[in-house]
């Protein structure tokens, strides 16, 4: 496996400058925004698809100091109810798939969506219980009349260039547990599979070993981000928490640099979990702590995973 990063954590740096420091640093591997939520500071898509000399610039700049792609990200939301931001993430998706298959990227990372409630919506509708009635009624909907056609015709799109689509796992969108992932599979086809992201499950109460183990193959790109819980507050609230991320003394949970959540007994287990399920691609290490700075949070992140990933098998293993 290799330690790699979300770019888009040094978006205020020049790309060169961003990649020099990412390999200083010791990672491997680098994802790339390209639109959406994470923004496309390094990489326009449009601009690099019309222009060769460019794309092969682009490409260079992270070969040459030993890095690869391992993913492009526009993190989006296609389903949403606003037609004109539906559209625009819509298209943020297709070129960035069109942009991976023209310079060999596996992967393109986004969101499942969430649709409104109804044709005349201008808000996405997250369901999260089942009870008045009116809800299940409504999740259906958007199943059925929303995600079905879109993600059956996205997924083609993406598996007729070669690209694989890792959903990212998110509460907020229709596709946030591994349930509600089988159900977009079913619609999408093999070429839907995880952008498989710990953090998302911590807090919803879910073991990520036990989804690694379930989700096997389908997993495609993993995240390194960890989550701490408040117990105190978690006993008070619950999970369900809407307060804002920076108000962390009275938030049932906040995302964390990996570590600072939960130690080596859970991050070794995961990193076997995913070798068991034949995944050998990278740790992206995607930072969100507010409690730490942007290069203290990273660099900790970095020397955390080399104390707990084993990047290559041994040539002469006895059981080889």
């Amino acid at each position: 496996m290799k330690i790699g990063v979300f770019a888009v954590l040094f978006a205020q740096r020049p790309l060169e400058e961003a990649l020099d420091y990412i390999k200083a640093a010791g990672c491997d591997a680098v994802e790339i925004g390209t639109g959406g939520h994470p923004g496309n500071a390094h990489c326009d898509p449009e601009q690099l698809l019309g222009d060769e000399t460019a794309r092969k610039a682009f490409v260079d700049a992270v070969a040459s100091r030993g890095l690869e792609i391992s993913a492009l990200s526009c993190h989006g939301n296609a389903l949403h109810p606003d037609k004109r931001r539906a559209e625009q993430d819509d298209d943020h998706f297709r070129r960035t798939v069109d942009l991976a298959q023209a310079i060999g990227v596996p992967n393109v990372i986004t969101f499942s969506g969430c649709p409104g409630d109804s044709p005349q919506a201008k808000h996405p509708n997250w369901v999260t219980c089942p009870w008045p009635p009116d809800f299940l009624e409504l999740l259906e909907w958007q199943w059925e009349e929303v995600a079905r056609p879109y993600w059956t015709d996205a997924a083609k799109f993406a598996a007729d260039r070669g690209v694989r689509v890792a959903i990212e796992l998110h509460p907020g969108f229709i596709a946030y547990n591994n349930q509600s992932f089988w159900r977009l599979r079913e619609i999408g086809g093999d070429a839907i599979g995880v952008n498989f992201d710990p953090s998302h499950l911590f807090w919803q109460q879910m073991d990520p070993l036990v989804s690694v183990r379930e989700l096997g193959d389908a997993i495609f790109h993993v995240h390194m981000k960890d989550t701490w819980l408040d117990a105190p507050n978690i006993r008070r609230n619950g999970v369900l928490d809407t307060k804002p991320y920076t108000d962390e003394i009275n938030r049932s949970w906040i995302f964390r640099t990996v570590g600072y959540g939960h130690g080596q007994e859970f991050w070794r287990p995961l990193v076997s979990e995913l070798r068991l399920a034949g995944y050998d691609g990278a740790l992206s290490i995607e930072h969100e702590d507010s409690l730490l700075s942007v290069d203290e949070g990273f660099t900790k992140a970095v020397e955390f995973l080399k104390q707990t990933v084993i990047r290559d098998q041994p040539a002469d293993a006895w059981w080889v």
